[in-house]
């Protein structure tokens, strides 16, 4: 395991180091990190995450857009040519969707496809702990809602995926 960095370490840090060690936590979006820097003194990775959260939601939705638009598709074309940043690969790997069958691949590129034209950005959402079965079904269920609900529902997800990323760099202790 890699050493993680403790929440006090963090805030001793000047801008650029702090927004290098948080790197891709928020899909190619250091610009979140970079406004959480602004809150800091930072007791604990909950309080860190609150700031990150706070940072990306409060952001003007033309941000936030961007934030949902650098997210890859999930068993896209990225995934398969090797594109993907490590987390994103590690966490596809880990969910089953770099090995999936003709028939699942063809189903969540449809999907994929489908979401996209609907809303407008790729499907995002934490597939730690699920299967590509599980995956493909929350597509077909989120395609259902309402654009303003999916890109709320999509900010939600970015910020699960953040926490687990959070955690695995930054220590639980103040």
């Amino acid at each position: 395991m890699l050493t993680q960095i403790l929440p006090s370490e963090l805030s001793g840090l000047d801008r650029t180091a702090f927004v290098s060690a948080l790197s891709g936590v928020y899909e190619h979006s250091d610009w979140v990190a970079e406004r959480a820097w602004d809150t800091r003194p930072f007791a604990n990775r909950n309080a860190l995450f609150a700031a990150l959260d706070h940072a990306m939601l409060s952001a003007s939705p033309d941000l936030q857009h961007m934030l949902i638009r650098a997210h890859p598709e999930l068993a896209g074309v990225a995934a398969s040519a090797g594109q993907l940043s490590l987390a994103s690969t590690q966490e596809q790997q880990e969910a089953g969707l770099v090995t999936l069958g003709h028939a699942a691949q063809t189903r969540m590129q449809v999907l994929n496809a489908r979401y996209r034209e609907t809303f407008g950005f790729p499907f995002i959402i934490a597939v730690r702990g699920r299967t590509p079965e599980q995956i493909a079904d929350e597509l077909e269920q989120r395609l259902q809602q309402q654009p303003a609900e999916e890109f709320a529902t999509a900010l939600q997800q970015i910020a699960l995926i953040a926490g687990f990323r959070l955690a695995a760099r930054v220590a639980d202790a103040g």
